[in-house]
């Protein structure tokens, strides 16, 4: 349950707030510049890209200037005019800033004055201001300087590029690639060993099962970078092992910037396609959520007491309450067809700062809306099993048919943040709403290999609906040589299911008539799910600096505790009949004279109340600590030492199908320790070797923890969870139902040299150790279900290849052009448990050796990432073409009760990309991209060892071009 203390709390704090807020927007409307503009800027070190403060910037030849504070940044106030600047501070070379045009009441922004220790008292460096507003001299040199080894993208670039969300943006970082358009994988790993925070706090997404964060909800113009941590060091969440990512949003914005966007995507497969299915839904589904049209009309409690039907007097009280449900449900089980529109979305933000009497404040909002559809024709989902007496694998069942997809995302954002001498104050809030109609009508067939060789139709409706509301309070105090900062972030979630409907006939082979409630056709479903969870992360770190031998260092500690609770049911209920023949038609189910209590149908509804496997309250705590320490033990050396631990558990409360009952019990209590050890040696100024020890973790979600039988109309696959315990086909337990982490010891090393304008190449080499890996596991192709499991101890070993190169090497006519890419080859072997490898061996094809060892699900034998682009830092006009494929990748695990492996069929993306900013001050945009050029399929395909691969899923997803218009009011 929610804690109303904690609310009361944060709504108390928020309105203490709004009287500043309040306060800052009525002085903001006031004109208090007169004819004067502004300069702002940020000052940062040369050597190690930190800012710089006390650092004197002043108009040349003038007294008016500023004092940096403690993030490098100044403002200053002037008449218009051309001016230089000069920056300086003791021990360092001064710099001059030439031609610099200021106008009047506009900001100037410098991006960034990077200044150099002065130690051989060299003359002040002049460079023109040009040249300093285009650099993103801090996040190169953060990059080169840094101990652990980080991939990131600057505020700078976001401006220069013109991408308009952070998912857009995260895809140009080394190593990083974009699953679904919005989720970030690291080094070909997937979303359970990627982890994506927000302001440095864990936050769960839409889907709170995911470890990682939907980006595309953040346009760029709010954010200050993107930074990708791909070793771990101790001040982190030990979760992760192919990458963190970290969304910085700005705090006070360097300039006023309001934009507005709009954009369209069409896809000639998928868009004002007349085939397109759909139904009727509520008022409000345009907007992400329903308004009740699906809502379930009854109580847990009523539904308890009318569970058998058939008993029921209708004239009763429970026999009228029964009715009244049954009178509730949309009469409407079957899809039908109207042309779509295509893809379109809408985005707005706006943020500034401006002095007041308590010191700096900024703000930042954003509003985005999207809507989209997707439509596939051809779409397949299939099962095969192997057959000991057959050479080739034997089809079980199969669906091919059309389904629909429409999809709405509804986002806003606000971050104000106060800044004071050697203080700095933030609060945020996002909220996200989304809502996915699914519509789907497949002909099936299931075999012999599961019963009996029946042919059939089905209709899928579904709707979900999901909220996630987060908010960050936050404060940094510079006190001296320490920085303390402490932030809390609660967040609520919600995902809504509510009332899926599914409908199967069969169709008879004699007369081609249609029945229902068969064993085969299954009786027709409704089905509510309701997922809600509170989350609530909290952490206090300090860091100090000091010296070591006469050179720099800090140590940096601190603590931190996140709680999760999560409460979930599944309501279903099935409209049984008895084995008549019908016309065919979904909806004539739900007509008044097929519904209970009419004597000749005798048509009722029942739902599975006692001992609901699908219903679970569930919650976790975790605390932390950690210390750290960065410094140089020799002159060329930098190191990060540190240590970690993370006390973790977990609490459950649900039922099985055998009647095992926990009640609020602890499924898990572990401490672990995580040591850190990251090494940076200089070959030059420009290169560097780097190696790192690290060991981490990756858990299982509260839906993988649990009991529950989760079952996909849609494709027909049922995700059971893991704390079940399961027997093969002879009676041979292949899995105890205890679940358990995944620790992780990682070993990198790395080769880079960098060079000017971003370039950068570099050689890497990275071995991994998994103790207990979580695969998702096929355990009975009869009834298709899937479970995750622990399957033993696996090693990852492999190297990458990183080079983003100007081609005025080759030419000067070529030096905007930039050749990219990363490569990344592996081999994953895992030791397969004695459960695992004599299932296998029982299930072994004829001349069949099984080995001990296989490969790790997940992780992908090869992944190459390339393009070509064009950067006209002069003309506005960036291009790109892009190209990315990842090799055969074990998606699902098989080798028991005669089930082969799913694997994923290379998909050769071939992705164009374009910008053009024009008009005056450049403030119109015009973006062109189209996706998948190649117009290549998903595909995934069952293997088996003789036998010719079969399909197991696919659809086509033809090219989408997408055009896009942003403007700038500032």
């Amino acid at each position: 349950m929610r804690s109303p203390g904690l609310l009361y709390i944060l709504i108390e704090k928020f309105l203490r707030f709004m009287r500043y807020i309040l306060l800052a927007f009525l002085l903001i409307s006031i004109n208090a510049f007169g004819q004067k503009g502004i300069i702002r800027g940020t000052v940062i070190e040369d050597a190690n890209g930190e800012p710089l403060f006390g650092v004197t910037v002043q108009i040349k030849g003038t007294t008016n200037g500023a004092i940096t504070d403690f993030d490098g940044k100044f403002e200053i106030q002037t008449t218009p005019g051309k001016y230089d600047l000069q920056a300086s501070f003791v021990s360092f070379q001064t710099v001059t800033i030439s031609g610099l045009e200021v106008s009047a009441d506009e900001t100037t922004l410098i991006d960034q004055i990077s200044l150099k220790e002065d130690v051989e008292l060299l003359d002040e460096v002049v460079v023109t201001a040009e040249v300093i507003k285009t650099t993103e001299a801090a996040m190169i040199t953060v990059k080169r300087k840094s101990a652990n080894l980080i991939d990131g993208i600057s505020a700078a670039s976001f401006r220069k590029i013109g991408d308009s969300d952070a998912a857009s943006a995260a895809k140009r970082i080394t190593g990083v690639s974009i699953e679904g358009g919005k989720y970030v994988y690291v080094r070909g790993l997937g979303d359970r060993y990627t982890k994506t925070l927000l302001n440095g706090m864990e936050i769960p997404g839409l889907d709170p099962d995911r470890n990682t964060l939907q980006m595309d909800i953040f346009p760029t113009n709010v954010l200050s970078n993107i930074v990708v941590a791909k070793t771990f060091t101790a001040d982190l969440p030990a979760d992760f092992t192919g990458g963190l990512v970290n969304i910085e949003t700005q705090d006070v914005p360097d300039i006023k910037t309001t934009t507005a966007q709009v954009g369209f995507g069409f896809n000639p497969r998928m868009h004002f396609n007349s085939d397109f299915l759909t139904y009727n839904g509520g008022k409000t589904d345009w907007l992400g959520f329903d308004d009740g049209t699906r809502k379930l009309h009854i109580s847990d409690a009523q539904v308890t007491d009318v569970q058998n039907a058939y008993i029921l007097n209708p004239s009763s009280e429970k026999g009228m309450t029964y009715k009244r449900q049954l009178d509730s449900f949309n009469k409407q089980l079957g899809a039908s067809q109207k042309s779509n529109f295509m893809n379109y979305n809408l985005g707005f933000s706006t943020g500034n700062q401006k002095e007041i009497g308590l010191g700096t404040l900024g703000y930042n909002l954003a509003f985005t809306y999207r809507s989209t559809s997707e439509f596939y024709d051809d779409a397949l989902f299939s099962r095969y099993l192997i057959d000991q007496n057959e050479s080739e694998l034997v089809l079980a069942e199969e669906q091919i048919g059309s389904y629909s997809v429409s999809n709405v995302l509804l986002g806003g954002m606000a971050g104000f943040a106060l800044k004071r001498d050697n203080s700095k104050y933030r609060f945020n809030i996002l909220k996200l709403q989304n809502g996915e109609s699914k519509t789907g009508f497949f002909n099936s067939e299931t075999t012999e290999a599961i019963g009996t060789d029946v042919n059939g139709i089905q209709s899928n409706l579904e709707y979900s609906q999901k909220s996630m509301t987060n908010l960050l309070l936050s404060g940094e105090y510079f006190l001296d040589k320490w920085i303390l900062n402490w932030r809390v972030s609660p967040t609520i979630s919600s995902i809504d299911d509510p009332d899926i409907r599914f409908t199967k006939y069969e169709v008879l082979p004699n007369d081609g008539g249609f029945e229902i409630g068969t064993g085969n056709s299954g009786l027709p479903q409704r089905i509510w799910r309701e997922l809600n969870e509170t989350n609530l992360s909290n952490r206090l770190d300090a860091k100090r600096e000091y010296e070591i031998s006469g050179r720099d260092a800090s140590i940096k500690f601190g603590v931190g505790a996140t709680f999760k609770k999560r409460d979930f049911i599944i309501r279903q209920f099935d409209l049984d009949v008895n084995q008549n023949d019908f016309d065919g038609s979904f909806d004539e189910l739900m007509e008044d004279e097929n519904l209970w209590p009419n004597e000749d149908a005798n048509f009722h509804v029942a739902q599975y109340v006692g001992g609901n496997v699908n219903q679970f309250d569930a919650s976790t705590s975790n605390y932390s600590i950690y210390a750290s320490n960065e410094f140089a033990p020799l002159e060329n050396l930098k190191a990060i030492v540190g240590l970690r631990a993370e006390a973790y558990s977990q609490f459950y409360t649900g039922q099985n199908q055998s009647g095992v009952v926990l009640n609020n019990e602890e499924v898990i209590n572990e401490l672990n320790l995580f040591p850190t050890g990251n090494f940076t040696y200089s070959l030059s100024q420009n290169q560097n070797v780097r190696f790192a020890y690290t060991k981490t973790i990756a858990r299982y979600s509260f839906k993988e923890a649990s009991f529950i039988e989760y079952y996909d109309p849609l494709t027909g696959r049922t995700f059971l969870g893991s704390l079940s315990p399961i027997e093969d086909n002879q009676g041979n337990q292949i899995w105890d139902g205890d679940i358990r982490s995944t620790l992780i010891n990682n070993f990198d090393l790395r080769w880079e040299r960098f060079s000017d304008r971003g370039q950068i190449f570099s050689i890497s080499g990275f071995y991994k150790q998994f103790n207990d890996p979580i695969e998702v596991v096929q355990i009975s192709g009869a009834d298709n279900n899937f479970q995750p499991q622990n399957v033993g101890d696996a090693t990852v070993y492999g190297a990458e290849l990183e080079v983003r190169q100007n081609l005025g090497i080759v030419s000067p006519a070529l030096s905007d052009f930039f050749l990219s890419g990363n490569t990344t080859l592996s081999v994953s072997e895992i030791t397969m448990t004695d459960q695992e490898f004599e299932a296998r061996q029982r299930s072994a094809r004829a001349g069949e050796n099984i080995s001990r060892e296989r490969e790790l699900q997940g992780q992908a034998p090869f992944i190459i990432n390339t393009g070509l682009s064009y950067d006209g830092v002069s003309n506005g006009l960036e291009v790109g073409l892009y190209y990315n494929v990842q090799g055969p990748t074990l998606t699902y695990t098989g080798g028991v009760n005669g089930i082969p492996d799913v694997y994923s069929v290379p998909f050769s993306s071939v992705n164009l990309s374009a910008n053009k900013t024009f008009g005056q001050n450049e403030k119109m945009r015009l973006t062109l991209k189209v996706n998948n050029l190649l117009n290549d399929k998903r595909e995934w395909e069952y293997q088996s060892f003789g036998a010719e691969d079969r399909p197991f899923e696919a659809r086509s997803l033809g090219t989408t071009v997408n055009v896009g218009f942003r403007y700038s009011f500032n």
